[in-house]
């Protein structure tokens, strides 16, 4: 077959091109990247703990590129797994729920009265719980960095509540988790199934009078002008998990591995920051004219006997490796009172 000259000068001309865009400059091919993603509230300890994050990489790591899109510039939660699955994301902040997703054991870690106190939860994560969640995250291709707290989950309602038997009929708004529909269900209350950007609305039309959420996802998000009644039963603790894009992350050399992950806020002061931050929006709260209602053991009690079971419940319906999970949670619970006791 005939080409002229001038087909085949063009033929090379672009073949050159493609060469050389495939193969990339050595330069780019070792660049060293990172990109953060997160869905943080402004002017929060969680947002301060990304950016000291950032700055404690590059003071150690100086030629490396990160870009924080921590406020939720990637969309939700989805949107941020999708990015770690492409690459798109290196690193990252994601809700136990959303993890759930991936690793369906992690939504036993919702289930209502799983943990007593912030104390028995951190022994429990520290000493039993990292281990095999470390493992799951692992088989999902994510490595796990950190665990960090959103706060326990509180009551918040248009009318007073004390007692489970205050919100039975009451129409009350649960997310897609299952930890949330069986809280509910165990309460007596009405099941309105929403997404969290609805219910500011949903309350100002009746469509919901009651729900929970930590006290940072409920003052100064408009549900505490709805719903100014808001209600210690302190009945699940959300948490959250720093992780890592496995790819990307074992082609990092062992210093940068040992600089990234060690530059994430020690573990024990970025909780005392974030109880700290905790007890100043209650007190805000209650500023704010919000009837915030401290429940007595004894009545405490009322909710943890009104949803004896649920973590059981949830462990079966879950399935995996749940039963092996609550097990160890309950192994926890034991050695941390045997602790106290010492």
């Amino acid at each position: 077959m005939f080409f002229s000259p001038k087909v085949n000068l063009s033929f090379i001309l672009l073949l050159m091109v493609f060469l050389l865009g495939a193969c990339g400059s050595p330069k780019e091919e070792n660049e060293l990247y990172m990109t953060v993603g997160g869905t943080g509230i402004p002017n929060t300890v969680g947002v301060k703990h990304f950016y000291d994050f950032e700055q404690s990489v590059k003071d150690k790591l100086p030629d490396i590129q990160t870009k924080m899109l921590v406020y939720g510039q990637l969309g939700s939660e989805e949107n941020l797994v999708s990015g770690l699955r492409r690459n798109r994301v290196q690193f990252a902040n994601l809700s136990a729920i959303i993890v759930s997703t991936l690793v369906p054991e992690t939504a036993l870690l919702y289930a209502p009265y799983l943990f007593d106190t912030p104390e028995e939860a951190d022994f429990i994560y520290d000493n039993y719980l990292t281990p095999i969640f470390t493992e799951m995250l692992d088989q999902k291709n994510l490595k796990f960095i950190a665990w960090s707290e959103i706060g326990f989950h509180h009551v918040y309602s248009k009318s007073p509540v004390l007692k489970p038997d205050d919100l039975k009929g009451v129409r009350y708004r649960v997310s897609a988790s299952l930890s949330s529909r069986y809280f509910a269900e165990a309460i007596g209350a009405d099941l309105i199934p929403m997404g969290y950007g609805e219910i500011v609305q949903s309350l100002q039309t009746d469509l919901i009078t009651a729900g929970d959420n930590s006290i940072a996802l409920y003052v100064k998000t408009g549900k505490e002008q709805e719903a100014p009644n808001y209600t210690l039963t302190q009945h699940s603790l959300g948490m959250s998990v720093m992780v890592a894009r496995k790819e990307w992350w074992e082609n990092l050399t062992p210093d940068q591995q040992e600089i990234i992950e060690g530059s994430w806020p020690n573990l024990k002061q970025a909780r005392l920051e974030l109880r700290e931050e905790e007890a100043e929006n209650l007190e805000n709260a209650e500023n704010m004219g919000i009837q915030v209602y401290r429940l007595s053991q004894e009545e405490r009690d009322l909710w943890k006997i009104a949803t004896v079971g649920q973590a059981q419940r949830l462990a079966k319906e879950i399935g995996g490796r749940s039963e092996e999970v609550l097990a160890l949670v309950i192994k926890g619970k034991k050695d941390y009172q045997n602790f106290l006791n010492r």
